[in-house]
């Protein structure tokens, strides 16, 4: 994180605030992506953890600052992590600024809309 917020900074586009978290907003969230009821998991796949994990990180503000381009970039790196970057077409899941867009939609969704914008992610992963 401190090398991101220094590349950022150098070019203008990170203040002192970006990327300190919140108490241990961020370790919840992670956390909550393994959370279990009566022996099976909330999120099931990697795809439904990505999804939530995206979700979680631009809604709840684990950071003072940064929340969306650091959860569109701790998503990513859960996606390659997960061999989920690209499509069964070999091509980016996320081309050009279609991450920004999908941030900046969760970003301004109402809380009721959470479902909605779960869904749109997992339709996003889905090679189908």
């Amino acid at each position: 994180m401190v090398e991101l917020h220094a590349k950022l900074a150098l070019s203008g586009e990170a203040g002192v605030l970006f990327g300190q978290e919140r108490g241990s907003a961020l370790d919840r969230i992670i956390a909550s992506l393994e959370q279990t009821f009566s022996g099976k998991s909330l999120y099931p796949n990697v795809q439904t953890r990505a999804a939530h994990l995206l979700y979680f990180v631009i809604k709840d503000h684990p950071f003072s600052d940064g929340n969306k381009r650091i959860g569109s970039l701790l998503f990513l790196q859960f996606l390659q992590r997960n061999g989920l970057l690209f499509g069964s077409d070999g091509k980016p899941r996320f081309p050009g600024n279609a991450m920004v867009a999908l941030a900046l939609l969760i970003a301004e969704s109402a809380p009721k809309q959470k479902e909605t914008m779960i869904h749109l992610v997992l339709s996003l992963l889905d090679d189908e």
